[in-house]
């Protein structure tokens, strides 16, 4: 293959590509499987949501009681249903960049859910590590190796741009 070549950096990206997405995959799909437990009126997600908006103040405590709670049935859909697809657009490295933002959007919301950032329990959450690896999913070419995107676009790397030095008259 022209313009293909081996990186073993991005195998290694393409690794924790597929453990990010398996990472997404196992705390999305439970959510499906047993609704009741996740889902209001009694489920996790009322659980949750109440309790960031009794010990929360400011933006987000306000956006959660004044947006969310009135809709929390289709808050908590977009929450299982984003934490599939990011899953499964990790795992299979289709859309790759679109499943990073969608990950990295899911964590924050979940570390802003918890309380303030800087504070060492949000910063040294799984919540952050979540962030971190969707986050790179976003910046690195993950998903060219062992994924979709590799195949689906079939982009070439450019050639190196050399320096050509002309002579003045």
């Amino acid at each position: 293959m022209t313009g293909w070549r081996y990186d073993p950096f991005a195998s290694w990206f393409a690794v924790l590509r597929i453990f990010a997405g398996a990472f997404w995959l196992m705390h999305g799909v439970p959510k499906f499987l047993n609704g009741a437990a996740f889902m209001p009126p009694n489920g996790f997600m009322p659980m949750m949501i109440a309790r960031s908006v009794d010990s929360g103040n400011g933006f987000y405590h306000d956006f959660l009681l004044h947006v969310v709670v009135p809709n929390m049935q289709i808050f908590a859909e977009l929450v299982r249903l984003g934490e599939v697809l990011t899953g499964c657009s990790l795992l299979l490295g289709l859309f790759t960049p679109f499943g990073g933002i969608v990950g990295s959007f899911l964590a924050l919301n979940y570390m802003a859910a918890q309380g303030e950032f800087s504070s060492l329990h949000t910063i040294g959450s799984l919540d952050a590590v979540a962030f971190v690896m969707s986050f790179l999913m976003i910046v690195v070419p993950a998903g060219r190796i062992c994924g979709i995107d590799g195949l689906m676009g079939k982009r070439r790397v450019p050639n190196r741009v050399t320096p050509e030095f002309v002579d003045e008259p």
